[in-house]
Order: structure tokens, then C-alpha cells, then sequence
């Protein structure tokens, strides 16, 4: 099948991150296999008792080879643009293929479905490797379980294999990306009429800790230390979120919760933005805890490996963006780059939506790395 077709039948199964991935990664693993690949399969339950599954697949003899990564999950997508079809009908539109993880990152994988099967086991030295991971969009879940639990995660690590994270960057090279790191500290309190000294206002004891998180943000915008120009924006970019989730002015709340997203950026030391966090949280005696963390990822882009990925793409350098992706948990791959076809600014979005030459050019560009590093 072509491109398009895959992504036409991945798209079709709605594979939304509280859901389970299970029928995708059933339909991801048949045609692994259909296309003579050997299959490994990871399975898990999360954190609400959802099973998820990821697939690793291998074709080919030796070691080292091409080893890349896709997601099967997706972002919700409510609201969704159309009432002609819905996000899980893929539906071509002009020179667009529309549907929710058209872009991120189905067809991506599409696309390296339709350059591998091009390929029969004896035409190839080394080893081609496919990973489809779950829980992509909501820390990284399925990347974390492939790499303490895969024996061919392993066996990519031990042979050097070339990895590529296939997320949309438009086929340009990127060489780094920030890590992700979710704070959330609670605070509670009693409920009652505001009216009353019965109640204890949650938001009370979260105040103090809320100064300490804008000083914090203060220092990384203002600080170069914690500035990298490599990226943009070059900063950490220190996100707070607060919410007491009261439904009306006149009640005493009860619970109040602040949420921080960070993206800390090579080099730099989350950890210790952690652990000052962590430390106000505990002053004003709220629960503290990091339920996301993913490390930042960095190939050095005047190495070998990185120089060798811009010729073949045909680009004159590399570059960097600011969101993350499976790599964060997949640094024992010391040769990484994120590359694959669609932009970033179509993921997420109500209306989602790749452009056809994007899947054709991906799956030539698939190709193209599999032939030079594989056959």
C-alpha cells in the first residue's frame, strides 16, 4: 500500500489518549508482519486501568541499521471543524488529507510503512527497525515501557542504529528539542458557606506559593543563564496554571491547585527547578508532585551522524524546536534526529489536516535513509 492508504486506515481507528490503542497497535502489528517484519509486543494498563500496547518490529540481518519511532495515539478532537465527516473519517480534500492524527503522527508512520515495504529481507545488510508507541501526547508512557522492557530497543541501542523520531517537521532536520517537566501542587481546605468561619479557603495556603512560582518565572525570562538561543523561544518557558474548580463566589473553596509546565532545554538543570518547587510546596503544606518529566533531547549538530541526515534530506543545516517528543525517553540512542513529513502547526488543531506531497515525500525520504544505512 501507499501512504496515503495507510494513513487512511490508521486515522480510521480512534485512538484518543484516555482510550486504549490496542485495536491501532492489532492493525499496526498485522501489517508489520504482512510486510516481513518480526514483531515484539509491549503491553501495559496506565494509571486509570487502560490497557495500551506498543509494537517493535524488525526486518532484516545484522546490527545497527535504521531505527524509527511513531505514536499511534492522539489529542482529543472536540471540537472537530466539519459535520460532512467526522475526525476518525479520513476524507482528501483538494491536496489534503484531513483527519485527527493525519498529521501528528499517522501519516508519519504511514509513511514509513510504505517506504519499508519496498524492501524484502534480502535486500538488506542491516536491520530496519518500527516502533509504534501509545501515550505519546500524555508523558511519554509507551516510549518509557519499550525502553526498560524491549529486547530489540536493546539490541537498537547495542548495534548504534540510526534513529528517527518521525514527528512533523516538515522534512527539515532537527537535531535538539526542550524536555518537558509537569509540576501540580494541591492545596485543601473545608467547604461552607462564605458567609461562615466554617470553612477553610484553600487558596489561602496556595498564595505564597503562587509568589514564589511568578519569582521563579521572573528569573528564567530575565536570567541569560537559563537562556539558550538555539531555540525559540530561547527560555524555559515556566507556564503556570491555577484553578480552585469553585462553582460559585459565595463558597468556601475547598481545594486550589497550581499546575506548572516547563521545558527545560539541554544543559540546563530541571532538577533544581523541581526541587525549589517542591520546597515552597512543603513550606505552605500542600501535596507536591511531578507527574510528567521527559528529558531534553540533543544530537551534536556538526556530528557525523547529523551532517550525514541533512545530505541525504537535501538541507544546507539543522535546527530545533521547542516541543518534545518519544526521544525524551530514548536517549541510550546516542544517533537521533527528529524528522518526518507534515508541519506542527497543522497537530493539534480542529481541522487537522497533511498535505499529499508531504506523504509521498515522506515515504521517498524513508526510503531513501533505509536504502543508504540498510542495503
Amino acid at each position: 500500500m501507499d501512504a496515503l492508504e495507510y494513513t487512511k486506515q490508521l486515522v480510521s481507528f480512534e485512538s484518543t489518549s484516555v482510550l486504549s490503542n490496542v485495536p491501532v497497535t492489532d492493525y499496526a502489528e498485522e501489517q508489520l508482519r504482512r510486510i516481513g517484519f518480526l514483531t515484539e509486543r509491549i503491553e501495559y494498563d496506565d494509571k486509570n486501568g487502560v490497557r495500551k500496547a506498543c509494537v517493535v518490529g524488525r526486518k532484516g540481518p545484522g546490527k545497527g541499521g535504521m531505527a524509527y519511532f511513531g505514536h499511534t495515539d492522539v489529542v482529543p478532537a472536540d471540537p472537530w471543524f466539519s459535520e460532512e465527516h467526522g475526525p476518525f473519517e479520513p476524507t482528501v480534500v483538494g491536496d489534503r488529507l484531513y483527519g485527527r492524527g493525519s498529521c501528528d503522527m499517522k501519516g508519519s508512520v504511514a509513511c514509513m510503512l510504505a517506504a519499508a515495504e519496498q524492501f524484502s529481507p534480502g535486500d538488506l545488510q542491516r536491520p530496519i527497525y518500527i516502533t509504534c508507541t501509545s501515550d505519546e501526547e500524555i508523558g511519554y508512557g509507551g516510549a518509557a515501557q519499550v525502553a526498560q522492557r524491549s529486547d530489540l530497543f536493546q539490541e537498537m541501542v547495542g548495534g548504534n542504529a540510526n534513529a528517527i523520531i518521525g514527528e512533523p517537521t516538515l522534512l527539515e532536520v532537527v537535531y535538539a528539542h526542550k524536555g518537558v517537566v509537569g509540576l501540580v501542587a494541591r492545596s485543601k481546605g473545608k467547604a461552607s458557606h462564605s458567609s461562615t468561619r466554617e470553612g477553610l479557603n484553600a487558596n489561602l495556603a496556595m498564595i505564597p506559593y503562587l509568589v514564589e512560582m511568578k519569582k521563579i518565572h521572573d528569573e528564567l525570562e530575565a536570567d541569560t543563564a537559563w537562556h539558550n538561543d538555539e531555540f525559540d523561544p530561547p527560555v524555559v518557558s515556566w507556564n503556570i496554571g491555577i484553578n480552585d474548580h469553585t462553582r460559585a463566589v459565595n463558597i468556601t473553596p475547598p481545594q486550589s491547585i497550581c499546575t506548572v509546565y516547563f521545558r527545560a532545554m539541554p544543559g540546563q538543570d530541571a532538577g533544581a527547578l523541581i526541587d525549589r518547587a517542591r520546597a515552597a510546596a512543603e513550606q505552605n503544606g500542600l501535596e507536591f508532585e511531578v507527574p510528567v518529566s521527559g528529558d531534553p533531547v540533543y544530537t551534536d549538530p556538526n556530528s557525523d551522524f547529523v551532517k550525514e541526515v541533512q545530505q541525504l534530506a537535501g538541507r544546507e543545516k539543522a535546527t530545533t524546536v521547542s516541543y518534545g517528543t518519544d526521544g525524551a525517553k530514548l536517549s541510550a540512542l546516542k544517533n537521533m534526529v527528529v524528522f518526518g513529513p507534515g508541519s506542527i502547526a497543522q497537530a493539534h488543531t480542529h481541522d487537522e489536516w497533511i498535505a499529499l506531497d508531504q506523504l509521498t515525500r515522506g515515504t521517498e525520504m524513508y526510503a531513501k535513509l533505509i536504502r543508504h544505512w540498510c542495503c
